[in-house]
């Protein structure tokens, strides 16, 4: 059987793509409420970039969205569930909504443990500010097809879900 990898590295000044990985990306948070004064917080978050490669290439975007990534070891401590195998293995099957899994990596120097990439918590970064960022960054992770592209499907089936007033009932 073919080994498809999961991962690669890119050098600082390659292109920008969709699953790209960039570390301690500075987000900026709004107040929750409205002010003659508006005072922002700005949490450092890793990030996997979530915009269309084609997008990022042509530089057809002011902002890029991107998701923040948790090692599964940080995400299960939001929850209990999330420690239990059955928690893990509904990450694994993709039926936690708003939550993917992606596989460790194994890269000299870039090694991680699973990590669970946040679709609840989208933000949008200056394009320029991240090809900056990235660039100063150096070498970062690259997430490789057919997992990007696994990646992009779980994240437009979680903004797709459409709500019913009115739901068919459950067969008894």
């Amino acid at each position: 059987m073919k080994e498809y990898l999961w991962y690669e590295t890119v050098n600082g000044k390659d292109d920008l793509m969709q699953g790209d990985f960039i570390k301690e990306c500075p987000i900026v948070i709004p107040p929750s409420e409205i002010s003659d004064e508006v005072e922002v917080r700005i949490i450092n978050y890793d990030v996997v970039t979530m915009s269309q490669s084609c997008d990022l290439i042509q530089r057809k975007l002011d902002l890029v969205l991107v998701c923040p990534i948790w090692p599964l070891s940080e995400f299960e401590k939001r929850s209990d569930f999330f420690k239990s195998r059955k928690g893990k293995e509904a990450l694994r099957q993709g039926n936690v909504h708003g939550y993917h899994l992606l596989n460790k990596c194994e890269i000299d120097g870039f090694e991680t443990e699973y990590l669970v990439v946040d679709f609840r918590s989208v933000y949008s970064v200056p394009f320029d500010f991240l090809v900056e960022l990235s660039q100063k960054r150096g070498t970062r992770l690259r997430l490789l097809p057919p997992y990007r592209e696994h990646l992009s499907q779980a994240f437009a089936r979680f903004f797709m879900r459409v709500g019913l007033p009115v739901d068919i009932p459950p067969f008894k």
